[in-house]
């Protein structure tokens, strides 16, 4: 006997579906604060136990909100003496690594007296870095850490990057987007990004006319060390390429 005129029969499937019904999931963009952002990022990412560098812990804020005891930490700085371009690690020997430096820098002046004064912290009108300043510096520094924290990490492990684009010289810089460009040359793979939006309003600032709309989010960004990676001879047009083998044969 067919089946009556507008019945559909049910499909046989061999799926199951598991999990539980749920909207209480970590979202990739929030208004809030970074110490309410940062564990929701490890447990995405590091798993309870891992052992990780924060190598620009500073007063700690973003663990705040992170059970102590639940991650074997290093929290090192400039002030503890730890050079984030020169950690105290042995090669491939750390879970996850930690880096949020100051986001601009202001030589001599006082312009965002707001953030972390970069030359305060890291000297970086100093002999080893006296030829770049302003944008070009804050990205320096993002590089040396990066290429560091690539050292010291596992195969596989996870680099958490906090950063911010800026305006600099009437220039829109999206510094988010050169990192991850930097980092992709070195053998890191981009695994998530989150945006972070102020629950305040930036300070008032005195201005004739507003060019570019005032930033008032950041981001943290998250990468995973590639099992391997293999350097090509430079390109005609003298670009490296990266071979990221994956552990597997050519």
């Amino acid at each position: 006997m067919s089946a009556p005129t507008g019945t559909v029969k049910p499909k046989k499937t061999g799926r199951v579906a598991r999990g539980i019904s749920t909207n209480e999931l970590i979202f990739s963009a929030c208004q809030d604060t970074n110490d309410a952002v940062f564990p929701h990022i490890l447990k995405l990412y590091v798993p309870v136990g891992s052992l990780v560098a924060d190598v620009t812990f500073g007063r700690g804020v973003f663990w705040k909100q992170v059970p102590k005891g639940a991650y074997e930490l290093r929290a090192t700085d400039l002030r503890t003496g730890v050079d984030c371009g020169k950690l105290p690690y042995g090669d491939t020997t750390i879970d996850c690594v930690v880096f949020d430096p100051p986001y601009m820098h202001t030589p001599g002046g006082t312009a965002h007296q707001n953030h972390q004064n970069f030359e305060a912290y890291y000297s970086n009108n100093g002999i080893e870095n006296s030829s770049k300043k302003y944008h070009e510096a804050v990205l320096d520094l993002y590089f040396k850490g990066a290429r560091d924290a690539y050292r010291v990490l596992r195969p596989e492990g996870i680099y958490i990057v906090k950063c911010q684009d800026e305006v600099c010289a009437n220039q829109q810089r999206l510094t988010h987007v050169e990192i991850i460009n930097e980092l992709a040359q070195i053998g890191f793979v981009v695994e998530d990004l989150f945006v972070v939006v102020r629950r305040n309003k930036p300070g008032v600032s005195r201005m004739l006319r507003q060019v570019h709309a005032r930033k008032n989010h950041s981001y943290f960004l998250i990468f995973r060390k590639a099992k391997s990676a293999r350097y090509l001879p430079p390109r005609r047009n003298g670009q490296m390429a990266l071979r990221l083998a994956e552990g597997k044969p050519r």
